[in-house]
Formats: structure tokens, sequence, C-alpha cells
């Protein structure tokens, strides 16, 4: 039995922690927060044998073999080095960092150990998304032309104009770190390499907040793409990914103001008189718990498969993580600028 830490008590308590919970080869046993009387309160509550007020004590408690972190991107680097100094696999929140040399401190961390890592980059695992790729590694679409990502919502931090990473652009958040980084991951899974980008940022009125951008795409395919995110949008049309092809299109869609619950699939070869249409309506389990569960809990069991076996995690890893706070970077330098910005390919050097 593999016992877990979680630092962390919101997206910690709430997803993490049933998640880990789908698997029955690891047990959670510690909580960390802020405030050790709350943390204990809620730890208690939620049945997880001990609460911390400080993330060092649950890092180096004997009884915690693995750690989850939840906390804001300036914050995971150094919970995440910590752990991985002491040997323990580190399951992280996305974006991995606040910046590149978090991100490239956390990779080397990682090296260092040969400990497993993994990162929540979660629409991946969802069966439509995963339907999409077949699609594309069967040759449904041919070569690739291009892609049109658009997604639009209103999250509870932007509507609320709350104060955090999720809508500040300082330390890792704003609309970047809290969505696009989402996209800029499975645009490099269903597409190949980026290897370039122009993007511009923009904020609410107040000035504040970070809550939409823009962002045209090269990928090392020859294929164009466009990218368009907004978190400021009241009833917004949702998520829609695009790729058309020289032998067909296909169209994964989500209307709703869920973010994992809800998308149709569309695809067609050049030829048909008709698009076929596929529905997931039970890809996410109990439609009474929170969506988010179902695609975390594949990532945990590929984490405990790496916790068990000693070997590497599958992907998304460290390695995928700092790939995508490049991407990232890229665009930041690219709004600043007002200029293109060419991307290195992975594992090219600088």
């Amino acid at each position: 039995m593999i016992a877990v830490g979680i630092v962390g008590c919101n997206y910690g308590s709430k997803v993490l922690l049933p998640a880990f919970r789908t698997d029955a080869r690891c047990e959670v046993v510690a909580l960390a927060g802020t405030d050790a009387e709350r943390t204990a309160q809620l730890a208690q509550r939620l049945n997880v044998p001990r609460g911390f007020g400080d993330w060092r004590m649950l890092v180096e408690d004997g009884a915690v073999a693995a750690v989850a972190i939840a906390v804001p991107p300036d914050l995971q680097p150094q919970v995440a080095e910590h752990a991985l100094a002491r040997g323990k696999p580190v399951l992280v929140e996305k974006p991995l960092a606040a910046d590149v040399a978090g991100a490239k401190a956390m990779l080397v961390a990682a090296q260092r150990s040969g400990c497993p890592t993994i990162i929540d980059f979660n629409f991946p695992e969802l069966p439509s998304w995963q339907r999409v790729k077949a699609l594309i590694v069967e040759g449904r679409l041919g070569r690739l032309r291009h892609v049109v990502v658009t997604w639009n919502v209103e999250n509870a931090a932007t509507r609320l104009r709350l104060k955090s990473w999720k809508t500040q652009a300082a330390g890792g958040g704003g609309v970047l770190g809290n969505f696009v980084c989402h996209c800029l991951y499975y645009l490099e899974w269903f597409c190949g390499p980026i290897s370039g980008i122009g993007a511009r940022l923009f904020m609410l009125p107040e000035g504040e907040t970070q809550a939409s951008a823009a962002l045209v795409l090269a990928f090392a395919s020859g294929a164009g793409g466009s990218l368009q995110m907004s978190c400021a949008s009241y009833l917004g049309s949702g998520h829609r990914i695009e790729l058309y092809g020289e032998a067909g299109t296909v169209v994964l869609a989500n209307p709703t103001a869920d973010y994992f619950r809800g998308f149709t699939l569309r695809h067609a070869r050049r030829g048909d008189d008709r698009w076929e249409v596929e529905t997931f309506a039970h890809e996410t389990g109990d439609t009474a718990a929170d969506s988010r569960i179902a695609p975390v809990s594949q990532l945990v069991h590929r984490f405990v498969d790496a916790c068990e076996s000693g070997a590497a995690a599958q992907p998304p890893g460290f390695a995928e993580g700092y790939r995508v706070q490049y991407l990232i970077d890229a665009a930041q330098r690219s709004h600043v600028s007002g200029r293109w910005i060419d991307v290195l390919l992975p594992g090219a050097r600088a």
C-alpha cells in the first residue's frame, strides 16, 4: 500500500483525494494546508489520518511515501524539489511552475532523483479525446492542414473578481497558466511540435485580471493554427477543437460550462456525404461527481503504477510540463515584443 500525502486543501480535497481513492493500491494518509487547525478539521471530516499546517511536515513525514501537490504555480517548485530530494515520487498540478527557471529546476530535480513524476494535464485522459487521437493515428485526417481552437467560458475566479493565481498573470497564473497551458499540451499531443507563436493577451477593463488570449501557431509539420481563449465569457460558447487535414476533418466540441463533461465528436473523410457523430455521455462516470475526478483518476493509476515499479511514469511528466512552460514563455515574449517567436523543437538546444 502506497501512502500518499496531498499538499493543498482545495483542489487537493475536492479532486485529488477522491481520485486517489479510486486506486486500491494507495491510501491518502495526510493533508497539508496553510492553517493547522482548519486542515486538521478537514482531514478528520474526510477520514484522512493526519492534517498539517505546514507542507514541510507532510513531505518530511516518514509515513508519507509519495506526494501530490495542488498549490499555486509559484509555490509548487519548492514543494516538489523538497519531496524529490527525499526520494518521494511527485504528482503536480499544471502549470509546472511560475516561469521557465522554476520549471527547469523541477525537471532537473526529477531527473536527479530518478523518482516517478506526473503532471495533471487531464483532457487527453477523456475517452472522447483519446478517440480523436486514434483517428489521427489511423490517418483519417491525412496530412494536417490547420487547427482552430476556441474556448469561451466564464470561470468563478474571473466572475467574482478574485485576486488569485487564476486571475493574476504574476506568479504563473492568468489565462495562460490556468487555461492555455492545457491547450498547448494537447495541441502538441494531437498535432506534433509547435515551431512558432504569435500572441496577444488581454486584461479586463480594471487592468488586473488577465482574461483572454489570442495565439497564432505554426507546427513543425507545416500546419498552421489559431487559439482563442477567454475565461471572461458570460454564457460562453464552450470548448471547440477543429482539425482539418487533406483527407478529412475532426471537430471535438463541448458547448457546456462543465470543462470535462459534454463533449461530442464529429468527423468525416473526404467523399463522405455526412458527418459521423459520436457522443460520450458517460465518459466522466457518475454525473453527480465532480467531472474532473475521472480523468485525474487515470493519471493517478499511472502514477501508482510507476511508484510500484520504480520506472518512469507514462507522460505527461515533468519534461512535458517544462515544454509547456517554455511555450507559455514564448507567448508572453511575443505579446511584450509584438513579434513572432520561433520555438525550439523538443530536445533541441538553445
